[in-house]
């Protein structure tokens, strides 16, 4: 891999603004202005897309956290924060980031007592009892031709499907996925609807029926179709853009949001921050998974979509670089080997998301980086007019390569022991 040479100036920690944010941050040692690290301006000749994005953070609505880690003679971790236009409050809409704690959540489900009769890879299958609902009894992809919490997990996770994320949406429920997210500390993100599927508030507050299957194909468990009393909606009312585009009619007037799915960049990574350093967070805003399920989570994080057998996708369609947008998103590429991503990302109207722990385990790097950027110029959303390929992805390529390069010459007292990763990824 080519090594840009550039100049990295470190200077002193928390004394920007956005150190008002730290004090929520998970533990950590510093916490300092992601502008004390680089020098944008003699960075620009090998990272323009960078330079560009960072000189007009405003524009692009930039938020980032990148996260060193430092261990300790017992190989423990410990967390030092850097930070540009970092807001909790700024709402952006999470696309399919929200997928992540859903996954999460229903791993959560099946571990509770009164589902002793079933495990995450017990078949389920989905009925329907209202409108605009759909059943879902096979599933080609998966070994078995059925399918289950952990088939849908891997689809979510690989790929980013839609309908599997809907699959344990409609399992879990709005109750139940808020109420768990506000136990956990998570206290910007709101889940309440389905992806992809035009149905009205209301009909996002009912759920399938759905039925897990024993191996000799009785029933284990029947949950019956349900419906949330309660409404969740984004109390700041949240609005976009300058207009909008609907069945094909442009409203000339901004896009209300209260509806939609709310996750801040700081939840998203403090999310994956949960998996991959459980230690680091107290016990009542760690999730309720088991060893391996964590395992699974953080395997299916970091497989390339051609490394999966059940389920299988071809290179053409779905290239090692699909949902890996920090280092090599862009042109379709293969990625090294030595270099995991564990990740996910989001991506619609107009914005651009990704949170990733990102590891070389031949260098022996490893960093947390989480990043939004909004690629709309004209403001108009549905119009499908983003500059997503020509500065979304280069940005997120080159913000992932410029930290990547600085880690890789980052003096640190002690060199990560990463060997255990190798158990989990391959």
């Amino acid at each position: 891999m080519r090594i840009f040479s550039y100049v990295v100036l470190l200077l002193a920690v928390n004394i920007n603004a956005e150190e008002n944010h730290c004090a929520s941050l998970t533990q950590p040692s510093k916490c300092g202005a992601l502008g004390e690290l680089i020098d944008v301006e003699k960075a620009a000749t090998n990272y323009p897309n960078l330079a560009a994005v960072v000189g007009e953070p405003d524009r692009f609505k930039l938020q980032i956290i990148y996260t060193q880690v430092d261990r300790d003679q017992q190989n423990n971790p410990s967390l030092s924060y850097y930070t540009l236009g970092l807001d909790p409050e700024r709402y952006f809409y999470p696309a399919s980031t929200v997928k992540l704690p859903i996954s999460l959540l229903a791993l959560e489900w099946v571990n509770e007592p009164q589902q002793t009769a079933i495990t995450m890879f017990s078949p389920m299958l989905t009925d329907a009892a209202f409108e605009g609902q759909s059943e879902a009894h096979t599933d080609s992809s998966s070994a078995s031709g059925l399918p289950s919490i952990a088939h849908y997990i891997k689809k979510i996770l690989l790929v980013s499907d839609n309908d599997a994320s809907n699959r344990l949406y409609e399992l879990l429920g709005q109750d139940r996925l808020n109420d768990r997210l506000r136990q956990l500390g998570l206290k910007h993100t709101l889940i309440n609807h389905r992806l992809s599927i035009p149905l009205s508030a209301e009909q996002n507050r009912q759920y399938n029926p759905i039925r897990f299957l024993r191996s000799d194909g009785s029933v284990a468990l029947a949950l019956p179709a349900r419906t949330s009393q309660s409404q969740y909606v984004n109390i700041d009312n949240p609005k976009l853009g300058i207009g909008y585009m609907s069945e094909g009619v442009l409203i000339q007037s901004p896009m209300d949001f209260s509806n939609k799915n709310c996750l801040s960049l700081q939840d998203l990574d403090g999310i994956v921050k949960r998996i991959v350093f459980p230690q680091l967070f107290i016990g009542t805003e760690q999730f309720q998974i088991t060893e391996e399920q964590r395992a699974f989570v953080l395997r299916y994080m970091s497989m390339l979509p051609g490394e999966s057998d059940f389920p299988h996708y071809s290179k053409e369609a779905y290239p090692d670089n699909y949902s890996k947008f920090f280092m090599f998103g862009g042109n379709a590429q293969s990625l090294p080997a030595h270099i995991r991503i564990f990740n996910k990302t989001g991506w619609a109207y107009g914005h651009l998301i990704d949170s990733a722990y990102i590891v070389d385990l031949e260098n022996r790097v490893e960093f947390f980086l989480s990043a939004v950027i909004y690629t709309n110029q004209n403001d108009i959303l549905n119009d499908d007019k983003y500059e997503t390929e020509q500065i979304g992805l280069p940005f997120l390529n080159e913000l992932g390569n410029i930290l990547y390069q600085y880690e890789l010459t980052r003096a640190k007292s002690r060199q990560p022991d990463l060997s255990y990763l190798n158990k989990i990824i391959n």
